[in-house]
């Protein structure tokens, strides 16, 4: 019994002293500096996996038990996470790290889960327009990485444009489109934007904050106060609290995504990195048909495309560019031929009459008149005849259904008969 305790205390004592000495065949290691035999460890844990020390006692007439005491070594510092984006961490930002661990947690726990399928290529995008990568987070706040995202100022999409701005960096928004739902060109414009940004301001917090409120209404900020210290700006009363509060979120988001267990957000189910490639299909091609040629389903072809707001793609464009999922390009091409004829989107044809106008046809077929205009080739201040033929695209609300194809001969158009 005095072996045992003997033996526990010389064991107690070697493992608080020799841990760090773990590697004894290597005589010299245990006089490099603590940070350098840190680093060699974790490389040497990543090459081979985390170590396992045995301690045992040695062989005694007195005992017959078969003793000894095993460690497992795992990170001795936990190496921390890095950023390129200033980091500061006062009471705002604990609000926001607090807000979404408790509050918000459960709608943090599906914006992580779906952060990794657009993080991975939005910080390509980034990176290629010479911007930090970790500006991705701004999307996380601004839509929880949902390309459908919609709010009360109606900003659309993964990064929140409004109509205007989006527009100004090269966003289509019409009845059919709306490339503010594009997850790659919507990042390419943010990326535009941001950049603009940070050319004004010398400052990725006032960008941050413009990009919420808008670069004047900083801009009006900073020469009211006379600072451009951000933290200063959310100290008076001129700014409203969502851009005040903007910043710190960013900050929030970013620590808790790059190191959510620290924070309490364990087994996040990831979704998968979007992966994709892009085929020209001719216009008014159907989604469905889209999808038969992939031999995919036609939610995976709608989740591709979320620009898509009709099931089709735009007309007057015979090589539209769509995405289709990764690998299925040679298999696309070749039952895309086979399929025919091609599906398209359902029409009318309505023969005008004296004295009708445009507004009024849209009127009684209830269908917006941007559309009917451009699937006609027609303008506002455009006249129509009697006797003309338009196509009138069906109403928004009946369903989608294959017909044959829209043939366009001598400047006229009519329906073809399957």
């Amino acid at each position: 019994m005095r072996y045992k305790l003997y033996s526990l205390g010389i064991l107690f004592f070697l493992s608080t002293t020799c841990l760090s000495n773990v590697e004894a065949q290597n005589n010299f290691y245990s006089y490099l500096p603590m940070e350098k035999q840190i680093s060699d460890y974790q490389e040497s844990e990543i090459r081979e996996g985390p170590r396992v020390v045995t301690i045992e006692p040695p062989i005694s007439d007195e005992s017959n038990d078969d003793f000894k005491l095993t460690f497992l070594l795992t990170d001795l510092r936990k190496k921390e996470p890095e950023f390129d984006i200033p980091i500061v961490i006062n009471g705002k930002v604990e609000k926001y790290i607090q807000y979404f661990q408790t509050t918000l947690r459960d709608k943090f726990v599906t914006w992580l889960s779906r952060s990794e399928k657009y993080i991975p290529f939005m910080k390509n995008l980034l990176k290629e327009h010479g911007l930090p990568e970790d500006l991705v987070y701004l999307s996380l706040i601004e839509s929880g990485f949902n390309p459908y995202a919609y709010s009360r100022a109606k900003a659309v999409g993964l990064w929140q444009f409004i109509s205007r701005t989006g527009e100004r960096y090269g966003l289509r928004v019409n009845w059919w489109v709306d490339e503010r739902r594009d997850p790659e060109k919507s990042t390419i414009a943010a990326a535009k934007y941001l950049k603009d940004l940070y050319d004004l301001f010398a400052c990725w917090y006032l960008a941050a904050a413009g990009y919420n409120a808008g670069e004047y209404k900083i801009m009006k900020a900073i020469k009211r106060y006379r600072t451009e210290d951000f933290w200063k700006l959310t100290n008076q009363r001129y700014l409203k609290r969502e851009t005040k509060d903007y910043v710190p979120q960013m900050i929030a988001a970013a620590l808790i995504a790059k190191d959510p267990e620290k924070y309490g957000f364990i087994d996040i189910e990831y979704q998968e990195p979007l992966r994709y490639e892009k085929v020209k299909v001719p216009e008014l091609t159907d989604l469905g048909l889209i999808a038969k040629a992939c031999e995919t389903s036609l939610e995976e072809i709608k989740d591709l495309n979320p620009e898509l707001r009709r099931g089709v793609t735009p007309p007057n464009e015979n090589e539209y560019e769509i995405k289709i999922p990764y690998g299925k390009r040679d298999l696309f091409l070749k039952n895309l031929e086979a399929l025919q004829p091609l599906e398209k989107f359902q029409f009318k044809t309505h023969h005008v009459k004296k004295g009708e106008t445009l507004k009024g046809i849209a009127k009684t077929y209830r269908v917006d008149l941007e559309p009917l205009l451009e699937i006609n080739h027609l303008t506002k201040k455009g006249s129509i005849s009697n006797g003309m033929t338009l196509l009138i695209p069906i109403s928004k609300d009946e369903e989608i259904r294959p017909l044959a194809l829209v043939q366009k001969k001598n400047g006229k158009v009519r329906n073809a008969r399957p």
